[in-house]
Protein backbone atom coordinates (compact mmCIF):
# COMPACT_ATOMS: atom_id res chain seq x y z
CA UNK A 1 0.00 0.00 0.00
CA UNK A 2 0.93 3.80 -0.18
CA UNK A 3 1.44 5.88 2.54
CA UNK A 4 -1.39 8.66 3.94
CA UNK A 5 1.04 10.91 2.96
CA UNK A 6 2.36 9.32 -0.20
CA UNK A 7 6.36 10.31 0.67
CA UNK A 8 7.01 6.57 1.20
CA UNK A 9 5.40 4.25 -1.10
CA UNK A 10 4.86 0.29 -1.25
CA UNK A 11 4.17 -1.31 -4.24
CA UNK A 12 0.71 -3.17 -3.97
CA UNK A 13 0.84 -4.60 -7.59
CA UNK A 14 4.27 -6.36 -6.83
CA UNK A 15 1.94 -9.47 -6.13
CA UNK A 16 -0.37 -9.12 -8.92
CA UNK A 17 -0.33 -11.59 -12.17
CA UNK A 18 -0.70 -9.42 -14.54
CA UNK A 19 -0.43 -12.08 -17.28
CA UNK A 20 -3.60 -13.54 -15.17
CA UNK A 21 -5.26 -10.98 -15.37
CA UNK A 22 -5.03 -9.42 -18.59
CA UNK A 23 -7.39 -11.87 -19.61
CA UNK A 24 -10.58 -10.50 -18.23
CA UNK A 25 -9.07 -7.24 -17.46
CA UNK A 26 -11.14 -5.47 -20.07
CA UNK A 27 -14.70 -6.31 -18.54
CA UNK A 28 -13.97 -3.11 -16.51
CA UNK A 29 -15.77 -0.15 -17.75
CA UNK A 30 -13.08 1.86 -17.92
CA UNK A 31 -10.18 -1.02 -19.00
CA UNK A 32 -12.24 -2.01 -22.05
CA UNK A 33 -13.54 0.82 -22.97
CA UNK A 34 -16.66 -1.12 -24.50
CA UNK A 35 -19.80 0.65 -23.43
CA UNK A 36 -20.19 3.20 -25.56
CA UNK A 37 -20.95 6.08 -23.19
CA UNK A 38 -17.93 5.44 -21.20
CA UNK A 39 -15.47 5.09 -24.65
CA UNK A 40 -16.59 8.73 -25.78
CA UNK A 41 -15.88 9.89 -22.37
CA UNK A 42 -12.40 8.90 -22.29
CA UNK A 43 -12.02 9.69 -26.02
CA UNK A 44 -13.07 13.30 -25.34
CA UNK A 45 -11.00 13.88 -22.54
CA UNK A 46 -8.07 12.38 -24.48
CA UNK A 47 -9.48 15.04 -27.61
CA UNK A 48 -8.92 17.65 -24.72
CA UNK A 49 -5.60 16.47 -23.25
CA UNK A 50 -3.47 15.53 -25.95
CA UNK A 51 -2.13 18.13 -28.93
CA UNK A 52 -4.53 18.55 -32.09
CA UNK A 53 -1.60 18.06 -34.14
CA UNK A 54 -0.72 15.09 -35.24
CA UNK A 55 2.18 13.96 -32.52
CA UNK A 56 4.16 10.83 -30.64
CA UNK A 57 2.17 9.55 -27.86
CA UNK A 58 4.33 7.52 -24.85
CA UNK A 59 1.69 5.44 -23.55
CA UNK A 60 3.07 4.19 -19.89
CA UNK A 61 1.72 1.18 -18.64
CA UNK A 62 -0.48 0.60 -21.34
CA UNK A 63 -2.41 -2.37 -20.50
CA UNK A 64 -4.28 -3.74 -23.31
CA UNK A 65 -4.13 -0.75 -25.31
CA UNK A 66 -7.41 1.07 -24.52
CA UNK A 67 -6.07 4.55 -23.94
CA UNK A 68 -3.52 3.58 -27.06
CA UNK A 69 -6.65 2.85 -29.34
CA UNK A 70 -8.17 6.14 -28.88
CA UNK A 71 -5.22 7.80 -29.47
CA UNK A 72 -4.83 6.49 -32.48
CA UNK A 73 -7.98 7.22 -33.46
CA UNK A 74 -7.11 10.51 -32.96
CA UNK A 75 -4.74 10.61 -35.42
CA UNK A 76 -1.07 10.01 -33.12
CA UNK A 77 1.80 7.69 -33.39
CA UNK A 78 1.67 5.39 -30.26
CA UNK A 79 4.42 3.68 -28.43
CA UNK A 80 3.04 1.40 -25.74
CA UNK A 81 4.65 -0.11 -22.93
CA UNK A 82 3.46 -2.58 -20.79
CA UNK A 83 5.59 -5.02 -18.05
CA UNK A 84 3.08 -8.15 -18.98
CA UNK A 85 3.33 -10.36 -22.11
CA UNK A 86 -0.42 -10.54 -22.10
CA UNK A 87 -1.10 -7.24 -21.72
CA UNK A 88 1.58 -6.18 -24.82
CA UNK A 89 -0.54 -9.11 -26.82
CA UNK A 90 -3.74 -7.80 -26.57
CA UNK A 91 -2.60 -4.53 -26.99
CA UNK A 92 -1.11 -5.48 -30.54
CA UNK A 93 -3.69 -7.21 -31.02
CA UNK A 94 -6.25 -4.30 -30.93
CA UNK A 95 -4.83 -1.86 -32.70
CA UNK A 96 -3.36 -4.13 -35.26
CA UNK A 97 -2.70 -2.58 -38.67
CA UNK A 98 -2.51 1.19 -37.10
CA UNK A 99 0.39 2.95 -36.65
CA UNK A 100 1.03 1.98 -32.94
CA UNK A 101 3.96 -0.07 -31.60
CA UNK A 102 3.75 -2.59 -28.29
CA UNK A 103 7.05 -2.99 -26.34
CA UNK A 104 7.58 -5.06 -23.07
CA UNK A 105 9.08 -3.23 -20.36
CA UNK A 106 9.15 -1.24 -17.00
CA UNK A 107 6.92 2.43 -17.39
CA UNK A 108 9.07 3.55 -15.08
CA UNK A 109 12.57 3.29 -17.40
CA UNK A 110 10.94 2.50 -20.56
CA UNK A 111 13.06 0.50 -23.40
CA UNK A 112 12.87 3.22 -25.77
CA UNK A 113 16.25 3.90 -26.26
CA UNK A 114 17.11 7.80 -27.80
CA UNK A 115 13.67 8.43 -28.80
CA UNK A 116 12.31 11.35 -27.77
CA UNK A 117 8.10 11.65 -27.65
CA UNK A 118 5.08 14.89 -27.64
CA UNK A 119 2.56 13.42 -25.20
CA UNK A 120 3.45 10.71 -22.33
CA UNK A 121 0.09 9.31 -21.33
CA UNK A 122 0.03 7.40 -18.01
CA UNK A 123 -3.28 6.25 -16.18
CA UNK A 124 -2.63 4.60 -12.53
CA UNK A 125 0.73 3.62 -13.55
CA UNK A 126 2.75 6.43 -11.26
CA UNK A 127 0.95 6.42 -8.27
CA UNK A 128 2.49 2.32 -7.98
CA UNK A 129 6.33 2.96 -8.63
CA UNK A 130 8.84 3.33 -6.82
CA UNK A 131 10.20 6.97 -6.16
CA UNK A 132 7.66 9.13 -8.02
CA UNK A 133 9.87 11.74 -7.92
CA UNK A 134 12.49 10.18 -10.00
CA UNK A 135 10.33 8.13 -12.69
CA UNK A 136 8.96 12.37 -13.50
CA UNK A 137 12.15 13.18 -13.81
CA UNK A 138 12.61 10.34 -15.75
CA UNK A 139 9.64 11.01 -17.91
CA UNK A 140 10.34 14.29 -18.65
CA UNK A 141 13.72 13.74 -20.24
CA UNK A 142 11.78 11.64 -22.51
CA UNK A 143 9.66 14.76 -23.95
CA UNK A 144 10.63 17.06 -26.77
CA UNK A 145 10.60 20.54 -26.34
CA UNK A 146 6.75 21.63 -25.79
CA UNK A 147 6.13 18.66 -25.13
CA UNK A 148 3.75 17.28 -22.07
CA UNK A 149 2.65 14.62 -19.94
CA UNK A 150 -0.79 13.61 -19.25
CA UNK A 151 -1.59 11.38 -15.87
CA UNK A 152 -4.54 9.78 -14.62
CA UNK A 153 -4.20 9.06 -10.79
CA UNK A 154 -5.92 8.76 -7.91
CA UNK A 155 -6.72 8.02 -4.43
CA UNK A 156 -8.34 4.62 -3.61
CA UNK A 157 -10.29 2.80 -0.62
CA UNK A 158 -10.98 4.38 3.41
CA UNK A 159 -9.69 2.69 5.82
CA UNK A 160 -5.99 1.95 3.99
CA UNK A 161 -5.98 4.05 1.14
CA UNK A 162 -3.97 3.73 -1.78
CA UNK A 163 -2.55 6.21 -4.82
CA UNK A 164 -1.31 9.71 -5.24
CA UNK A 165 -3.12 12.65 -4.04
CA UNK A 166 -3.72 15.35 -7.05
CA UNK A 167 -1.60 17.65 -3.98
CA UNK A 168 1.13 15.43 -3.94
CA UNK A 169 1.97 15.21 -7.85
CA UNK A 170 1.24 18.62 -8.27
CA UNK A 171 4.25 19.08 -5.97
CA UNK A 172 6.31 16.98 -7.47
CA UNK A 173 5.89 18.33 -10.40
CA UNK A 174 5.77 21.82 -9.91
CA UNK A 175 10.54 22.16 -10.29
CA UNK A 176 10.09 19.89 -13.51
CA UNK A 177 6.95 21.80 -15.37
CA UNK A 178 6.57 25.10 -16.01
CA UNK A 179 2.77 24.69 -16.56
CA UNK A 180 0.22 22.23 -14.62
CA UNK A 181 -3.50 21.84 -14.95
CA UNK A 182 -5.37 19.29 -12.75
CA UNK A 183 -8.69 18.09 -13.68
CA UNK A 184 -11.20 15.98 -11.37
CA UNK A 185 -12.67 13.23 -12.75
CA UNK A 186 -14.42 12.21 -9.74
CA UNK A 187 -17.74 13.77 -10.68
CA UNK A 188 -18.02 12.11 -14.15
CA UNK A 189 -19.95 8.85 -13.87
CA UNK A 190 -19.47 8.21 -17.54
CA UNK A 191 -15.46 8.03 -17.20
CA UNK A 192 -15.88 4.94 -14.64
CA UNK A 193 -19.57 3.39 -16.05
CA UNK A 194 -20.75 3.99 -12.66
CA UNK A 195 -20.82 6.87 -9.43
CA UNK A 196 -17.36 6.71 -7.40
CA UNK A 197 -17.04 8.54 -4.44
CA UNK A 198 -12.88 8.20 -4.16
CA UNK A 199 -10.23 10.89 -5.70
CA UNK A 200 -9.88 10.84 -9.04
CA UNK A 201 -7.88 13.15 -11.37
CA UNK A 202 -6.07 13.96 -14.00
CA UNK A 203 -2.60 16.25 -14.71
CA UNK A 204 -1.47 17.65 -17.70
CA UNK A 205 1.72 19.41 -16.79
CA UNK A 206 3.95 21.10 -20.25
CA UNK A 207 7.19 23.10 -20.74
CA UNK A 208 9.65 21.08 -19.28
CA UNK A 209 12.37 23.20 -17.37
CA UNK A 210 15.84 22.33 -17.96
CA UNK A 211 16.33 20.65 -14.60
CA UNK A 212 13.42 18.58 -15.34
CA UNK A 213 15.41 17.59 -18.97
CA UNK A 214 18.14 15.81 -17.64
CA UNK A 215 17.61 11.34 -17.78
Amino acid sequence: MVSNNDMNPVIPTANVDWDAESAGFDEEPDHGLRDPVVREAWSARLRAWLPERTCDVLDLGCGTGSLSLLASEGGHHVTGIDLSPGMIGLARAKLAGRDAVFLLGDAAVPPVGEQRFDALLGRHVLWALPDPGRVLRHWCGLLRPGGRLVLVEGVWGTVSPVGISADRLTALLEPLVADIRVERLSDDPRLWGREVTDERYAVVAADVRASGSAR
